[in-house]
């Protein structure tokens, strides 16, 4: 039976208001810097970015009494207030039934490898505080009767400790933590987009004494790009993942991350070789990920050529009609590419399929309104013949309706009423899709309080390179919650942020405006968009799912040349507003760089399959098969043992990046606190580590 939801319902988790940003603050004073009038803004920590991981860094830092600010190049306008899924997941520690086990959980978080033990520790012992606060925020996280927060599966998850509020989980975390920044009072300064971190000292004593920023609402004649300067000993980078890196990506419009402005202010960067990749919407019409319960609903797969004609593509690669159908729905929870389940005809072998009709040049579809075809030569598609998991799923969802709209319906409203916001039904069309970068495990390396390498720096979200190679869905929300927190806690002991920074760092900041003018030329014949082109089709076709040595190699051959002619020719613009993204796209180009140098520094290395990429090699010991035989141009390498205990990191030395790995940070489960014994390390801050602050 299905339950219909009324409607002010659905309209209540879907179309998610944000609260009026409040009036901006006014400089605190002005220098004449490289010829310019340039604004100053002092702030005892600046947090770059207004998603739900810098909304948290924020209000815990104000909570405690720190002078704190928020920039965002565009607030509400990131992954967490405009990206999401099905049922998009926050991953906590299972509330429901008797409980969890955190070292179990942690244990579950980095399975994948390359992920620092006690990190993990950090995330899953701090998701249960993590949930409870956002629920006194009035986050409407789904409970049964007697309090129990409602769980399910997802990908990496293999005891159920997901849950959900609908598409726009993470849209509503912004929310509730918008309006209580606003209500603490944090000032925000929106169309704000940091472009140099400014340091002082040498070696470990160099530290951040400020930031640039361009802001169109600082653009006058005299400083026609808007050009300002932030003067602050603590930053905090939660300015999200590299969405722009790639031309076939799900991420919203004008996602830059942090990389590049990171890697040129000498910050270590670890696991750039790991990404997330899935089938999902792009985002030339509305992105989204196609996880959950869209494909549980088991729609119609098929592709179209040129000519109009459709193809039944999945057909060719699974044996039966069961095991096509069974491994549509499984996508549910095994939504990302996994080189390893394209073999015995597993779920990932769903992606390579919409991989390579997408590369032959025809367009990928779902449709709600049929069932699949049968396997040519099987029986035709039945939901009393599915796989035994599959089957048990369905029957206690009392997802039985014959068709996949009237599953989807039955199961998940909200992801069909989603789409009709964004004027598409796909209760009356097929739905365009195809494989897309969705999101970047690693970032700036940090420890278990969020600290980079570089002192007063710290970063949260997915701009913090703490996820390894995979993690169970919605875990990354969890781990940019925690660590929000984790980070104003520090930076509230060290006492550095309590009031607005006053040095004097006039030198600094004009060697940077220097250096950034510098890089803009109007005579460039580099364009934004030239640059965009060139590193998106570099890093889409070259560096996705499926790689090997050579075209590695070769991809970054072009980038290495591509940066070091951004350096000879600067890159151009026009309006004020296109410098803007002329830096952008010069970070993009470095970060491009810095992804193609540690993966080929792994793939030359013996690094083999594992959660992002196939490393394809002819002398390979895994091969897919399909219903026809072996795919023996994407055999590939089984991943080393080896490289799941150790993270490889990325610096910038001069123009050259340079790697290096080191072993994951480990975390004794026998360890046991005893309340007496640990109680002054606590009360006196030294649980903090600050003896080098």
């Amino acid at each position: 039976m299905t339950i219909d939801v009324p409607q002010e319902i659905l309209d209540a988790l879907t179309d998610v208001d944000m609260p009026r940003l409040p009036p901006e603050a006014p400089a605190s004073g002005a220098a004449r810097l490289a010829g310019i009038d340039v604004p100053v803004y002092r702030a005892g920590c600046v947090v770059a970015g207004s998603g739900a991981a810098g909304l948290r860094a924020a209000v815990e830092m104000k909570r405690r009494g720190d002078d704190v600010v928020v920039i965002s190049q565009s607030a509400w306008g990131g992954t967490s207030a405009c990206s999401g899924s099905d049922k998009q997941t926050l991953h906590t520690a299972n509330t429901a039934d008797q409980g969890d086990n955190y070292k179990a959980m942690a244990r579950a978080i980095r399975s994948g490898g390359a992920m620092d033990e006690d990190t993990a520790y950090v995330e899953a012992v701090g998701s249960s505080r993590m949930m409870a606060s956002l629920q006194f925020l009035g986050l409407p996280l789904p409970q049964d009767p007697l309090g129990g927060t409602l769980r399910y599966q997802t990908d990496h998850d293999e005891v159920g400790r997901a849950t959900s509020c609908g598409p726009r989980t993470s849209r509503l975390m912004v929310k509730v933590l918008a309006e209580e920044a606003i209500r603490l009072g944090v000032p925000f300064y929106n169309q704000t987009t940091a472009v140099k971190i400014l340091t002082e000292g040498d070696g470990t004593d160099r530290h951040v004494v400020g930031i640039l920023m361009m802001r169109a609402g600082d653009r006058t004649q005299e400083n026609p790009l808007g050009i300002a300067l932030f003067v602050s000993d603590v930053i905090v980078l939660a300015a999200g993942g590299p969405g722009e890196l790639y031309r076939d990506s799900v991420y919203p419009n004008g996602c830059f991350g942090s990389l590049g402005l990171a890697l040129e202010a000498g910050i270590e960067l670890v696991n750039l070789t790991e990404s997330q990749f899935g089938i999902g919407t792009r985002r030339e019409g509305f992105p989204w990920n196609l996880s959950g319960t869209y494909v549980q609903a088991i729609p119609h797969i098929y592709s179209v050529d040129m000519q109009g004609v459709e193809h039944h593509f999945l057909g060719e690669y699974y044996r039966s009609t069961q095991e096509l159908a069974s491994n549509v729905f499984r996508k549910g929870y095994q939504w990302p590419f996994h080189a390893t389940r394209m073999l015995d005809f597993g779920s990932s072998l769903v992606d390579l399929a919409i991989y390579r009709e997408t590369a032959a040049g025809r367009r990928v579809f779902m449709d709600f309104n049929r069932n699949p075809l049968p396997v040519p030569g099987d029986l035709p598609f039945g939901l009393e013949r599915l796989d035994e998991d599959v089957r048990l799923y369905l029957g206690k969802a009392g997802a039985d309706q014959d068709m996949p709209i009237d599953r989807l319906k039955h199961m998940n409203p909200l992801a069909i009423e989603l789409y009709r916001r964004y004027k598409i039904d796909i209760a009356a069309e097929p739905l365009e899709f195809a494989v897309n970068n969705q999101h970047m495990n690693g970032g700036l390396m940090v420890d278990v309080w969020g600290r980079s390498n570089l002192r007063g720096c710290y970063a949260v979200g997915e701009a913090a390179g703490t996820h390894g190679v995979t993690r169970p869905g919605g875990a990354a929300l969890n781990a940019g919650q925690v660590f929000g927190t984790r980070v104003a806690e520090h930076i509230s002991a060290s006492g550095r942020a309590k009031r607005a920074a006053a040095d004097d760092i006039t030198t600094t900041a004009e060697a940077g405006i220097v250096d950034l003018l510098g890089a803009l030329r109007t005579e460039s014949p580099l364009s934004v968009k030239s640059i965009r082109a060139d590193v998106q089709a570099r890093m889409s076709e070259k560096a996705g799912i499926i790689c090997d040595q050579e075209s590695v190699s070769g991809a970054l051959s072009e980038a290495r040349k591509l940066n070091a002619d951004i350096r000879d020719q600067g890159i151009a613009y026009g309006r004020g507003a296109e410098a803007v993204r002329g830096v952008q796209w010069r970070h993009m180009a470095l970060a491009s760089e810095a992804v193609l140098t540690a993966l080929d520094f792994f793939i030359r290395n013996g690094g083999g399959s594992r959660g992002a990429r196939a490393i394809c090699d002819t002398q390979g010991e895994s091969l897919p098969l399909v219903r026809s035989g072996p795919l023996q141009q994407y055999r590939f390498r089984k991943e080393r043992p080896a490289h799941r205990e150790e993270q490889i990191v990325v610096r910038l030395d001069g123009n050259e990046i340079v790697l290096s790995t080191r072993p994951n940070r480990t975390f004794d489960e026998s360890a046991r606190s005893f309340f007496e014994r640990d109680w002054p390390a606590w009360l006196t801050g030294r649980i903090y580590d600050l003896a080098d602050e």
